[in-house]
């Protein structure tokens, strides 16, 4: 018998809170949510791992909709994997630039620490 797990379960597991997890189902990027007797959603260990990809998306900023599209085709078979991995190819090139923007202003941020540091020192010494 698989193993099922409730919303609370899966949002521990997940960081998803539980509003994100139906509105995820709303949307179209969790499809096919099983239900129990008692009509809660149940999530399965493939549910999970999907969660986990959309998961690694959002954290890396991939705006909602390009989330769907990459559901969508995720959802459409072996026949869109060279899309899947144009979306992913495109999605890592703007992490990339993000990464570097977030390098440069770490270099100022630096630079504004070096100088406070120096006036610290300098106060000191006359004090």
């Amino acid at each position: 018998m698989p193993i099922r797990y409730p919303p609370r379960a899966v949002a521990d597991r997940t960081g998803f809170t539980l509003d994100t997890l139906r509105y995820y189902e709303k949307i179209g990027l969790l499809a096919s949510i099983a239900r129990s007797s008692g009509g809660q959603r149940v999530f399965s260990e493939d549910d999970v791992a999907w969660l986990g990809v959309l998961r690694c998306l959002r954290d890396t900023g991939m705006p909602i909709a390009r989330m769907l599209r990459y559901a969508k085709l995720a959802r459409s078979g072996d026949q869109t994997i060279a899309e899947r991995l144009s979306l992913l190819e495109e999605h890592d090139r703007a992490i990339e630039e993000r990464i570097a923007q977030l390098r440069a202003r770490q270099i100022h941020i630096r630079q504004k620490m070096r100088w406070y540091r120096s006036r610290v020192r300098a106060s000191r010494r006359s004090s």
